[in-house]
């Protein structure tokens, strides 16, 4: 089982932003990711559909003999990861989660924000965690979908990104935060746009890295590191072949990358 795979699903390509990450920290390791671009975004989809899709993800990743899932989207860690975790219990699952006792302890004014899409923001999940960790910070929790389909279709350094990005940081901007979670793992394409407008004084924070050491340790509690010396990256989508081409190639450099495109169960 050590040279299975490590199985990787996304509401789309936003994952790649952590895939990324964990091929830096466990560059022999085996990797099969899955994004969902056809049906993104989840964000503004009621909790029974984003369920229904991630199971689809979740068995085709379960298809390809994976050792280990991560759930590299907060929407659906959000949604419905204990459910998730109930259906599947043969196989360890990993969630996304935004960082915010990282933005906590860096923040020297203590005051925060943390943008995610809507379901993220609006979810009982993310709120007990503001509750609990940053309860001695003001905390600006911000949702939005708008950002997430600009990302999919490949516009990211489009004019109309640049105005949706300015119109979403500006509230941030207004209550002089000097530290930003970002509570989706889309948003890591946006960092250079994102910290032209808000300046250096504010500190982006993602998830990629936490997950990543999250990953290595529970690899390393069941044993199951792989023993190669070389990993593999095999990356699939239910959207447009290009596009996540394109922007896995400008997230992950030195390797020559295919992308598959794929039908999930039930799909036409």
């Amino acid at each position: 089982m050590n040279n299975y795979p490590i199985g990787i699903l996304d509401s789309g390509v936003g994952g790649l932003t952590v895939l990324q990450t964990v091929l830096c920290a466990l560059p022999q390791e085996c990797i099969m990711y899955i994004g969902d671009s056809k049906n993104t975004p989840y964000g503004a989809k009621s909790p029974d559909e984003i369920y229904y899709l991630s199971k689809k993800l979740v068995e085709f990743l379960l298809q390809k003999e994976v050792k280990l899932i991560v759930i590299a989207c907060n929407t659906i860690s959000v949604t419905c990861l204990d459910m998730l975790r109930s259906d599947y219990p043969q196989i360890p699952i990993i969630a996304t989660v935004p960082v915010i006792k990282t933005a906590v302890e860096v923040s020297k004014s203590k005051r925060i924000g943390i943008l995610s899409t809507t379901r993220t923001a609006q979810s009982d999940y993310q709120k007990e965690l503001i509750e609990t960790i940053a309860n001695g910070c003001i905390v600006f929790n911000y949702g939005t979908d708008s950002l997430v389909p600009l990302i999919e279709q490949g516009k990211i350094e489009s004019t109309e990104m640049t105005t949706n990005l300015q119109k979403i940081l500006v509230q941030f901007q207004k209550e002089n935060i000097d530290a930003l979670v970002l509570g989706c793992t889309h948003f890591p394409f946006l960092e250079k746009q994102m910290q032209a407008i808000l300046g250096h004084k504010v500190q982006l924070l993602n998830s990629g890295g936490a997950i990543a050491q999250q990953l290595k340790r529970v690899l390393e509690h069941n044993g199951i590191l792989s023993l190669q010396k070389d990993g593999s990256v095999s990356i699939y989508t239910t959207g447009n072949v290009n596009i996540a081409k394109n922007l896995a190639q400008r997230t992950i450099e030195g390797q020559r990358l295919a992308v598959h495109k794929i039908l999930l169960n039930n799909e036409n």
